[in-house]
């Protein structure tokens, strides 16, 4: 199998577990007698876990390659994904989510490193696509979520079943990807210059405004929709998850279209298209009279969000200020903020006012991404040799 198709399959595969997870956090919570408050505080365990990760888990990838951590990423992942669903207090599901969030941060670097590497090697452009694949996988994990929920399997044995099942087709897959010149690569990097630190520039401040706004609406719906669903329109049973699986399916759906449509129209066009239709969406969920508006609302948030980022890492590595990777590490900390944020910002609001006005906090930082999508014009003559060279493949 080439090359680009084992890093898109492996996309595919790395978010399913996690996936079937997220239906089942009101069932989480209704077993520990959460508030929304107190559930905000749960859920950040799992950004804990990326942010306390990020500064080794660079050199840890550097020094083992992508593949290797592919391959060892997945064991410890799989292995910890189950652990928030057999808590039995807040604070075991803080450091459960904590711990599946240190192995996940490091699986994905590596993912991401893998798809990088497949571009330099295949000349193709395929990290939207990529991520596109990520979406299609963690809709199909909250799919059978949904389906073990209406089954009535409990999550204590649908998650780990899962988690096994995915385990020996992602290391057969990750095991067939090319093996890495590591001696080279070590070379490389040992000779690399360390250049000195400095501020971000007022393009990458605009560039990061513009995706924090995304990710902390990416963040709030992956963690609330479930929730939202049953407390506030009353739905039960699958169809508490079927919010974020109609979400992650428009969101794949505007990744695998997104290189064209920049293509056709431009970042900034596109950006500022999709923002409005997040508002929009937002907007839908929050007067919402029953679940299917709602996922209609949904689906328009997905929509709103999905190319956001790929953009805003194409707008960053753009820049002439300081290395690309550089700024491009800058714009994965704004992001991974954001999903931060998002999540207890919703349910600290959410349990005074209700999450009807907590969700609508995220109107604020998706009208400032709109209002920053200007900084995604190009800088530096992109070229979209890349795109109709992928397109004819």
């Amino acid at each position: 199998m080439p090359f680009q198709r084992l890093v898109m399959l492996i996309f595919f595969l790395q978010p399913i577990a996690f996936g079937s997870w997220l239906p089942r956090i009101p069932d989480i919570q209704a077993k520990l007698g959460l508030g929304p408050a107190d559930l905000a505080i749960a859920l950040l365990g799992m950004p804990v876990g990326i942010l306390i990760t990020l500064p080794f888990a660079g050199r840890f990838v550097s020094r083992i390659g992508g593949r290797a951590t592919i391959i060892y990423g997945f064991v410890a992942f799989l292995a910890v994904v189950s652990l928030p669903v057999f808590a039995e207090s807040i604070e075991m599901l803080f450091v459960a989510l904590m711990i599946v969030g240190v192995a996940l941060s490091t699986l994905e670097l590596g993912l991401n490193v893998e798809a990088d590497r497949a571009e330099k090697t295949t000349g193709l452009v395929i990290m939207s696509r990529c991520h596109g694949f990520w979406s299609l996988g963690i809709m199909a994990g909250s799919l059978i979520g949904a389906g073990a929920m209406a089954l009535q399997v409990s999550a204590q044995w649908s998650i780990p079943v899962v988690a096994l099942l995915v385990l020996p087709l992602a290391l057969s897959i990750s095991a067939q990807l090319p093996a890495e010149a590591k001696a080279a690569a070590a070379a490389s990097s040992a000779a690399a210059p360390v250049a000195p630190f400095k501020l971000p520039s007022l393009a990458l401040l605009g560039i990061c405004a513009f995706t924090f706004g995304i990710t902390m609406t990416e963040g709030a719906i992956a963690d609330w929709s479930a929730v939202y669903l049953k407390e506030v329109l009353s739905a039960g049973g699958a169809a508490t998850g079927l919010g974020y699986s109609v979400f992650a399916c428009l969101v794949a759906a505007g990744r695998f279209g997104g290189d064209t449509m920049k293509a056709r129209f431009g970042a900034v066009a596109i950006a500022r298209g999709c923002g409005s239709a997040a508002l929009v969406g937002v907007l839908i969920v929050l007067f919402a009279p029953s679940t299917l508006v709602a996922l209609i609302g949904f689906g328009a948030i997905g929509i709103g969000v999905s190319v956001g980022f790929p953009l805003a890492v194409t707008a960053s590595a753009g820049l002439t200020d300081r290395p690309a990777a550089a700024s491009v590490a800058i714009l994965s900390f704004m992001a991974l903020l954001g999903f931060l944020v998002g999540p207890p910002v919703i349910g600290f609001v959410g349990e005074f006012w209700g999450l009807r006005t907590g969700l609508a906090i995220l109107l604020v930082p998706l009208t400032i991404s709109l209002v920053f999508t200007r900084m995604l014009t190009p800088r530096t003559g992109e070229s979209e040799a890349g795109v109709l060279a992928d397109e004819a493949a």
